[in-house]
């Protein structure tokens, strides 16, 4: 392998390498360890940072009422600085509310800063309730919104538990989140 290692050098420094054999060999053990070292340093699966899911619908409301994304993207930075990979859902109408129009989750991801795959619209017609708190289950992902489910606690007990849920506000101008 020092053989291949000198032979690479001479190489980079504009020199000829006479037996190019070693060279191969050389940039195939180079491709090995950097193999190796991506595979270490690529978190594993339970390493990865917890999700939470973010009732967008709820959330859109907390500033003053009116429904705003700003208050969205707050929540996401927020979480995402305190360790956890954000998602977020939101029923049908949230475009209209916010546009009025419909947003597909494309759109409102992009408005967001989050990649496609982490924001959802419900189809017309469906319940984004059940949609959040079937994908929690699946993920083993604790919800942020003021919703406290009490309709779906018969489906989904783990309403009930203390920290399933996390609450939020605004208080002086500054969001709060109940992340215990």
């Amino acid at each position: 392998m020092q053989g291949a290692m000198d032979d690479l050098a001479t190489l980079l420094q504009g020199g000829q390498v006479t037996e190019p054999i070693w060279l191969l060999a050389g940039l195939a053990g180079l491709l090995v360890v950097f193999v190796l070292l991506r595979a270490i340093a690529r978190p594993r699966r339970a390493e990865r940072a917890p999700i939470v899911l973010l009732d967008g619908s709820n959330i859109l409301h907390w500033r003053g009422g009116s429904p705003d994304l700003a208050t969205v993207r707050d929540v996401i930075g927020q979480v995402a600085t305190q360790g956890y990979t954000p998602g977020v859902v939101f029923d049908a109408n949230a475009g209209y509310k916010l546009q009025g129009r419909y947003l597909h989750h494309p759109t409102l991801a992009r408005e967001l800063g989050l990649p496609r795959a982490r924001v959802m619209v419900v189809n017309k017609g469906e319940v984004a309730d059940g949609m959040i708190l079937q994908a929690a289950r699946d993920y083993g992902a604790r919800v942020i919104s003021n919703d406290r489910f009490r309709d779906w606690a018969s489906e989904y007990p783990e309403v009930a538990k203390p920290g399933f849920l996390i609450g939020g506000r605004y208080r002086k101008g500054r969001l709060e989140l109940d992340l215990t």
